[in-house]
């Protein structure tokens, strides 16, 4: 069994759409970011950077005690090598499955998320920021769908963690100033993964967990998303 720590994020998704496909038990503890619970102790001592989402694994390969794992990408990483699912089992593919793994993990969803903020989390618009990060999702889209040009999936033939990993952040191409029309190779390829089975029950629970997703942030989530320090992780302050 897994256990999810899970918000209705991105990152969060990432996770339910590997465990959806593959059919892995698993089962969700909510951990409301808006609210801070990121910040409880107990969280803390399964994902020290205090972001979701994170796994508790009860029953690992090697017998051992249950064992943690925090950032989105690590986790992906971990259950497909665990399961010998959606990762391709030969050098080659693997490594073009982690290289665009860590892609999305150092590009767009970093920049995404940038962009999103300044439009809509900043108490003040800049319009340096917003062109900045806008133009950086832009060109992000364009690796993609130069990527994809030539093969169904990031890694080649197949779908994989790479696929899952980026797939999250294009959902939301809308808010981050895009037009999925320019990209004629990402929309076949997002609207292939937005039809899977998997996908869809990935994302009909965010209804369950997180009903009012979407509806604009209050000021104190604002407060606790983005204005928190070393002193509230290492506990000297809340």
């Amino acid at each position: 069994m897994i256990d999810l720590y899970y918000w209705t994020t991105p990152n969060g998704h990432k996770i339910t759409l590997f465990l959806e496909e593959t059919g892995i038990p698993y089962r969700i503890t909510p951990v409301d970011i808006g609210k801070g619970e990121q910040f409880l102790p107990y969280f803390l001592s399964i994902a020290p950077n205090n972001r979701i989402p994170a796994i508790v694994d009860d029953e690992p390969a090697d017998g051992g005690a249950p064992i943690s794992v925090f950032e989105s990408g690590a986790i992906l990483q971990y259950l497909a090598e665990k399961t010998g699912k959606l990762i391709p089992s030969d050098p080659r593919g693997r490594t073009e499955t982690l290289q665009w793994l860590f892609w999305q993990m150092g590009g767009l969803g970093p920049m995404a998320g940038q962009n999103n903020h300044f439009r809509y989390a900043a108490p003040e618009q800049i319009p340096y920021a917003v062109t900045r990060y806008t133009n950086e999702t832009n060109r992000l889209y364009g690796v993609l769908d130069k990527r994809l040009a030539d093969r169904p999936f990031l890694a080649g033939e197949d779908y994989s963690i790479a696929d899952i990993a980026s797939y999250p952040w294009v959902v939301p191409w809308e808010r981050q100033g895009q037009v999925l029309g320019d990209f004629p190779n990402l929309q076949r390829w997002f609207e292939t993964i937005r039809e899977r089975p998997a996908t869809e029950r990935a994302y009909a629970l965010v209804a369950q967990v997180n009903p009012g997703a979407g509806a604009p942030q209050s000021e104190e989530a604002k407060r606790i998303l983005f204005g928190q320090t070393a002193a509230v992780v290492q506990g000297r302050t809340n």
